[in-house]
């Protein structure tokens, strides 16, 4: 289920009679089941869900994938994370206090080129338009577009990660580069939202 309100999918729960409720994402709250794909894809490419540095760049208050993901990571020993954005689009308060509970490692950036070579994942979104009048807005995108130029000191099991779709927070010729994993998340997630729906209709595996 899929819907604009904060919370829907959890009061659908409560009328559903038993029926199971999938959240496909719930306004800017939270998006469980892209979760499932982000974390099988960075499992995927790094052999683990521990010890990871990972980057979430962009708009990190509206961003629901974002929250969901920190605070599955957050479960796993030893990662760091580095949110990077705008003061007005930083990650909420209730997740960091989430994290601090956790004793979850993180820092906050308004710059992104800075933190590129200590990552093992970069998480990118974009930058809402609609949040800023076109003045600010054309400033701010700008800081978070992300080019090859930008990977050339990255970690070579650097991947990139976008729930997509991307408007032009990167740029084309990073599809190109052993960094750009966005594409095979896209086909993961059908592999997770298959497993997922198999689990809550008791088929086998």
């Amino acid at each position: 289920m899929r819907h604009p309100q904060e919370g829907a999918a959890r009061l659908a729960s409560e009328f559903s009679n038993g029926v199971p409720v999938i959240n496909a994402g719930d306004g800017s709250n939270q998006h469980p089941s892209q979760t499932l794909l982000d974390l099988y894809s960075i499992f995927e490419t790094q052999g683990r869900l521990d010890n990871l540095d990972v980057a979430f760049v962009g708009d990190l208050k509206y961003g629901r994938t974002v929250h969901s993901l920190a605070q599955a990571l957050a479960k796993f020993d030893n990662n760091r994370f580095y949110f990077v954005a705008p003061e007005a689009l930083a990650m909420p308060d209730y997740i960091c206090e989430e994290l601090d509970e956790a004793g979850v490692k993180y820092q906050v950036f308004s710059d992104m080129e800075s933190v590129i070579p200590e990552l093992d994942i970069l998480y990118m979104t974009r930058v809402q338009k609609e949040r800023f009048d076109e003045s600010e807005y054309a400033h701010i995108k700008s800081a978070y577009i992300l080019t090859a130029a930008h990977l050339s000191d990255a970690r070579s099991n650097l991947k990139v990660l976008h729930p997509l779709p991307r408007v032009d927070e990167i740029t084309t010729d990073v599809d190109k580069t052993p960094h750009a994993y966005y594409f095979e998340q896209v086909e993961n997630g059908v592999y997770a939202r298959e497993a997922l729906l198999a689990l809550v209709l008791n088929e086998s595996l």
